[in-house]
């Protein structure tokens, strides 16, 4: 028998990591990530307190919610073992930055590192240091 009413039936796709939608994070969630990935895992506290040490004047009460959001978003993972929840970043500083690079690289540059390159050498006093450093890092692309 044919069985014309089939909403009851679910097509689930498996998940795949790689098809996930790479989250942005913003301005004020960047500079959250890069205290925790400065000092490590830490308390909204101690993020709250150099954030003001840092940046700007931040009530408690706005960094606690970003960082929840944050958390809800997948940016920020959440230990709730202890009284104090700890936060750690959920994604790895070095893969935050290639993936950012990279859409201000195509966005800005039109994908073009080299235009992006010498925009930054033409604007910016480059040491001596920083120039035989590209130089040594070329030589080794090469």
């Amino acid at each position: 028998m044919f069985v014309r009413n089939i909403s009851y039936l679910r097509v689930m796709k498996p998940e795949n990591k790689d098809n996930k939608k790479k989250i942005e994070p913003t301005k004020s969630e960047l500079e959250i990530l890069q205290i925790l990935w400065q000092h490590g895992p830490a308390t909204v506290r101690f993020v709250n307190e150099q954030l003001n040490e840092q940046k700007r004047a931040v009530q408690y009460t706005s960094t606690l919610k970003l960082m929840q959001i944050m958390s809800e978003k997948g940016i920020l993972k959440r230990d709730e073992t202890n009284m104090k929840h700890v936060y750690t970043p959920a994604m790895e500083e070095q893969k935050t930055k290639s993936y950012l690079l990279e859409r201000f690289v195509d966005s800005m540059y039109n994908g073009s590192a080299s235009s992006l390159l010498m925009q930054l050498l033409g604007n910016k006093k480059t040491s001596k240091k920083e120039l035989q450093a590209i130089k040594d890092l070329l030589k080794k692309l090469e």
